[in-house]
């Protein structure tokens, strides 16, 4: 019996060495030193240098002088993170919609973009596409003082273009650089 167990113990020790330890290490190694700042959670600072987010996880904004991101059905807690899992027949989920396209509603600016009323898959999509972004502009100037030309050059100065899929814009990112505009 025990000329089984030893061996078996060894591998199982070897085995825990390598996939446990080794190869976590070399992985993490290799991550920092190729893509440190995606290693390190993409963090968004201010010009201050402070902190102010991840450019990949989406976060709140209170008040109508911010640009709002789609909303969340995990109220932006990573922890738990998801959809809502509401059907479109949902009661629940048009009421919802229906109040946050309230709102957002910006007269004379149309219907509210799908993207300001539905959640993402995740729930943390820090991205909006930029028609939902320049919506958003009308209100955002009345609000600061701010002259809508300049949001809309804000918002093309933000505005990334992927490989695939349509141009869109990261809110964190697009709101720390408002909050540095001068009222």
């Amino acid at each position: 019996m025990l000329t089984q167990l030893r061996p078996a113990l060894s591998i199982l020790a070897l085995m825990t060495l390598i996939t446990g330890v080794a190869y976590p290490l070399a992985v993490t190694g290799i991550a920092q030193v190729v893509f440190p700042e995606q290693a390190n959670g993409s963090l968004v600072r201010d010009a201050k240098g402070a902190i102010r987010g991840s450019a990949l996880v989406a976060q709140s904004f209170e008040g109508p002088e911010w640009f709002q991101p789609r909303p969340s059905a995990a109220s932006f807690a990573t922890v738990a993170s998801g959809a809502s899992n509401l059907a479109p027949s949902n009661p629940a989920l048009a009421d919802r919609i229906g109040k946050d396209a309230a709102r957002l509603a910006t007269e004379g600016q149309g219907k509210v973009p799908m993207a300001l009323v539905t959640t993402s898959g995740s729930g943390l999509d820090p991205h909006l596409p930029t028609a939902a972004a320049r919506y958003q502009i009308p209100r955002i100037a009345a609000e600061r003082g701010v002259p809508a030309e300049a949001l809309a050059r804000l918002v093309d100065l933000n505005t990334e273009r992927p490989l695939v899929g349509p141009a869109v814009v990261n809110v964190l990112a697009l709101n720390i650089q408002l909050n540095e505009m001068p009222r």
